[in-house]
């Protein structure tokens, strides 16, 4: 069968309903190039909750019936289950896999969010490894460890295990939109793990995929300036995450000949950044904001700075979340500083500590109440309640963990990438958000080159690097 024949019966196959047109009045409620933007997935995909927590896949596939809750028919998600399974087809090749999966991915775009819901239900129940074999290639390579097959059977078991959702994952990835087709399914469906675990295989098998594609040693690193492209720069006042863009002449300020900008590209997103840093250029470490935002100061003379501030890391795309891309990322960015600007010797970030604020009010109730009548920002140095919320934002930083990783996401980040916790600065960020974060406190991490991978080998240990000045306010 011809490619073209086979993508318009699977269209057709896909909609299970009578005519084409309700198909196309379902088109109408998606973006003009069909496709659910990542930063916008939560608006547009509200399932209905009484749907994720329904039957399993496995039990609708055996009915006739659907449930008054379920998108799908059983008929439907059947032929659906065979469409997508016919991806990974052993007969077929990578090229007409990846056209298969083109068709699956333009049915998609027409879908209403519960039929997408069944989908993903599909990918992450129905596409396992085989448990028979898994346990038995388990228990052969238990059974050799420490014999001259023991090379043999740890393959045999690493390859029982893959799920084929990896190999369908990969076709998905060889039609030219494919990746961005599956960082925008990641994206519609983040919001709903909570909800329905069910997804949590697929979503942990996306995770594990796009890490590997997406590792910073496969990213381009480009500069970005008043010059470039009114859509990159667009892009960028879009993006920004960190401190919110408020004027074209706050974006140029961000642009400056004393400023540098940087985009991260994947060569399969050539148009889209996944990742923005911006850098400031002073004379020493900065404890506030508020300077380096000010349009109206002068520009600093790049021939004596010798501070890099880091003072913006934006990460464009939703469905992205969770992956590090490696390690080197601020590296890559340091290095390239270095070569326009050899006097650059300190590089540090001044950044935000989101989940402070939050934090405090689980961990000290009674404190977090006490700051509630107080003026936080007007709170004097020798202060014992401003000591107390340093005490607290120092343990929080260097002693809270998760699963072996810092508590903090920002912090997870610099840490992940080599940096230490270096100082915390009070009134760091007085604007709403900044309080509304962490009663305005930020944080620098400092980048020493040559203890990079030091740090990283103190996180592996479970122990957070943290300056002398952080670890005197522990209590």
């Amino acid at each position: 069968m011809r490619p073209p024949d086979w993508l318009n019966r699977s269209v057709s196959r896909f909609s299970g309903h009578k005519n084409v047109k309700e198909g196309e009045k379902r088109a109408l409620n998606v973006l003009p190039d069909q496709q659910i933007q990542a930063h916008e997935a939560p608006e547009n995909i509200a399932l209905n909750e009484h749907s994720l927590t329904g039957r399993s896949t496995r039990d609708r596939l055996k009915a006739t019936l659907r449930h008054k809750e379920e998108a799908l028919s059983p008929r439907v998600l059947r032929r659906t289950l065979q469409e997508l399974r016919s991806i990974i087809d052993p007969q077929v090749s990578e090229v007409e896999g990846g056209l298969r999966a083109k068709g699956v991915a333009g049915w998609y775009a027409q879908a209403a969010p519960n039929e997408r819901r069944d989908m993903w239900l599909l990918m992450s129940e129905q596409f396992v490894a085989d448990a028979q074999k898994a346990k038995a290639a388990q228990a052969q390579f238990a059974a050799l460890v420490g014999t001259a097959d023991e090379a043999v059977a740890e393959v045999r078991l690493r390859r029982a295990t893959v799920s084929p959702r990896r190999r369908l994952l990969q076709r998905f990835s060889v039609f030219p939109e494919g990746i961005r087709f599956l960082v925008d399914l990641r994206a519609d469906m983040l919001p709903h793990l909570k909800t329905d675990k069910r997804l949590a295989a697929l979503d942990v098998e996306m995770e594990y995929m796009f890490s590997t594609w997406f590792d910073v040693g496969f990213l381009d690193l480009r500069r970005i300036s008043w010059d470039s492209p009114a859509s990159l720069i667009e892009k960028l006042i879009k993006y920004e995450a960190v401190h919110d863009i408020k004027s074209w002449s706050d974006v140029k300020n961000r642009l400056d000949s004393d400023r540098r900008c940087y985009g991260f590209f994947h060569p399969r997103l050539p148009d889209e950044p996944l990742i923005f840093v911006e850098v400031a250029f002073t004379h020493d470490i900065a404890g506030c904001i508020t300077p380096l935002l000010d349009e109206s100061a002068d520009a600093e003379d790049l021939n004596l700075a010798t501070t890099a501030i880091f003072y913006s890391i934006s990460n464009t795309q939703a469905g992205l979340r969770g992956v590090s891309f490696g390690d080197s990322l601020i590296k890559r960015v340091v290095e390239t500083l270095k070569d326009e600007f050899p006097k650059l010797k300190t590089f540090v970030t001044l950044s935000p500590i989101p989940g402070f604020r939050s934090w405090l009010g689980r961990s000290s109730p009674d404190l977090a109440n006490a700051l509630q009548d107080a003026d936080v920002l007007g709170l004097p140095e020798k202060s014992k309640l401003r000591l107390a919320v340093l005490q607290q934002a120092a343990h929080y930083l260097g002693r809270e963990q998760l699963d072996g990783k810092p508590l903090d996401t920002v912090a997870k980040f610099h840490l992940g990438n080599g940096a230490r916790v270096e100082r915390l600065n009070w009134a760091g960020d007085p604007s709403s958000k900044g309080l509304k974060q962490s009663y305005g406190l930020m944080v620098n991490y400092l980048y020493d080159l040559k203890r990079l991978d030091k740090h990283r080998a103190m996180l592996a240990q479970g122990k957070i690097p943290v300056a002398r000045a952080i670890e005197d306010l522990y209590i």
